[in-house]
């Protein structure tokens, strides 16, 4: 099987972590096409690597024209090709014959487009419309995997869902008593880093962590903060590591902006935290404040709020009992209804019947 991306993180964790394992686990042989040396990546051990250019910003043909020519030169000799981006499907266009060719789809991309500041203002709406007939296309002669059942409301058929679930321990982590508040994932002001070096002033006797990589202008903030000695950031930390680094944490926080993108999807890293014992706070998108509010698992706090967040971490310090219920909350929801273990099974099926149908 083929896995391709341009603009993901090699290590992307449901592409790197979870979908690459569950393949090799049922015995398929996969390639990996992504952007190992833009990201200055190693590729994961037993699969065939193919480095390819990295889609950023306005600089995209060039990385879709270099996937289209690997996808085409490998054909014959996979019988899937997993498409993880968008800008993937222009690398497929006109294909008549071949493997059958899935894309699994990770955010509502139209949606996104709003918050790229490469994207002009007053194109935004245009984008956004071509991405809707991008769409459309892609149901028409594509195989579709939905990360989010939100999703099913773009496409005119129903398609399957993979959910982006995660890898739960077997066995419940370390009680949340350490003096330390985490957050993992990327950092961009849109996803809360002005908040949480606000929130790391306000504290004392709490360490901040963070635990991600952090596009330009919030790598800025984040070294300013570090040299003023308030935070700890790690930069990139590969998934499997990053995600023992949560236990024994007194919060996970998740402080995402009011932004479209963000109001239907369930962040990966509320689910991280929850694996990992950790009570969440997080802001009130839709999908994030449903997901804590039935696990009963945390603290939903305003948006753009940083009193707010101290004041749930204040809480949360004093009341040992409520942080280990809610943390415990949080683990044995997530064992439940949020193991990949229990999606992978599925995950390979849909591959294994998209290649028999194609065949």
């Amino acid at each position: 099987m083929l896995v391709v991306t341009v603009v993901h993180d090699p290590d992307d964790a449901r592409i790197r972590h979870r979908q690459i394992p569950a393949l090799q686990a049922a015995g398929h042989d996969v390639i990996y096409a992504a952007p190992f040396t833009a990201f200055d990546r190693q590729a994961p051990p037993g699969v065939r690597p193919v480095d390819l250019p990295r889609a950023a910003g306005r600089r995209r043909l060039g990385a879709v024209r270099a996937a289209r020519r690997e996808i085409r030169r490998l054909r014959e000799v996979v019988d899937v090709v997993l498409l993880h981006d968008p800008d993937l499907l222009l690398a497929v266009v006109g294909q008549r014959s071949g493997p059958a060719v899935v894309w699994d789809v990770h955010e509502d991309t139209a949606a996104a487009l709003g918050m790229r500041a490469w994207v002009p203002g007053p194109l935004r709406g245009v984008f956004a419309g071509l991405v809707r007939l991008a769409e459309g296309w892609a149901e028409r002669h594509l195989v579709l995997l939905l990360a989010e059942r939100a999703y099913q409301a773009r496409f005119r058929c129903d398609h399957a869902v993979v959910p982006n679930s995660v890898l739960v321990p077997e066995h419940a982590p370390a009680a949340p008593d350490d003096r330390r508040i985490v957050y993992l994932g990327k950092v961009t002001r849109a996803r809360g880093c002005q908040e949480m070096i606000e929130v790391a002033r306000l504290l004392r006797g709490t360490r901040v962590q963070i635990i991600g990589s952090a596009d330009p202008d919030s790598a800025a903030l984040l070294e300013a903060a570090v040299n003023e000695g308030v935070l700890d950031w790690e930069g990139f930390v590969p998934n499997d590591v990053a995600v023992q680094m949560l236990d024994g944490a007194l919060a996970g926080l998740s402080l995402l902006h009011d932004q479209p993108n963000y109001r239907h999807s369930e962040p990966t890293k509320l689910m991280e935290y929850m694996a990992h014992g950790v009570p969440v706070i997080t802001t009130p998108n839709a999908a994030s404040r449903e997901l804590v509010e039935r696990a009963d698992c945390g603290i939903v706090v305003p948006f753009a709020d940083p009193n707010a967040v101290a004041r749930a971490v204040a809480s949360l310090a004093r009341d040992r009992h409520e942080r280990e219920r809610l943390g415990a909350n949080g683990y044995g929801y997530a064992s439940r209804l949020l193991n990949w273990l229990r999606d992978a099974e599925a995950f390979v099926s849909y591959l294994q019947e998209a290649a028999d149908r194609s065949r």
